[in-house]
């Protein structure tokens, strides 16, 4: 009789440890570490077995946990739909396409190709600017120093799509 009342009085504990263990799990799978992984099934565990030592007996919990589900799944979907009609995706989603003719060009990876040749800056560079670069323009930085336009440039290091110049010694 003793360890039935123990056993009553340790299921109110361990429901409650289960459901607050269960809210931890989901929460550390929410914001600390994001996606479909363990924390966050051991939270879905710990919340149902908790709901089940809380009810009265198995079928009344399945029925509250399917009637709980349900009434997600509802939520989920009205939601869905609430959205489409409003526009919600396309408030959400960009619209429009970048392409070539509305101005959007992709910065060139084949840079690497000018370090070490010789160019002209086309605009003050200051530090940033534009430069002639075996008659092509290429926009360019220095390393810090004001470069005047029509002074002769030197690549000296490319770095991913940033070019970076200094001054020449020599006319090209």
């Amino acid at each position: 009789m003793i360890t039935l009342l123990f056993l009553a009085e340790m299921s109110g504990w361990l429901a409650t440890l289960a459901f607050v263990l269960g809210i931890m799990a989901l929460c550390i799978e929410i914001f600390i570490a994001p996606g479909f992984g363990v924390a966050g099934v051991v939270g879905v565990i710990l919340l149902g077995w908790g709901v089940l030592l809380i009810s009265v007996d198995i079928f009344h919990a399945t029925q509250a946990l399917t009637v709980a589900l349900i009434i997600t799944l509802l939520l989920l979907f009205g939601g869905i739909w609430l959205a489409g009609k409003f526009n919600f995706w396309h408030r959400m989603a960009l619209g429009s396409r970048q392409n070539k003719e509305g101005g959007y060009v992709a910065p060139r990876r084949d840079m690497e190709k000018w370090i070490g040749v010789q160019g002209l800056a086309a605009t003050p560079l200051r530090p940033a600017g534009t430069a002639l670069i075996n008659g092509e323009r290429i926009d360019v930085v220095t390393e810090g120093e004001f470069i005047a336009p029509g002074t002769p440039v030197l690549v000296v290091k490319v770095e991913g799509t940033r070019v970076v110049v200094k001054a020449a010694a020599k006319e090209v």
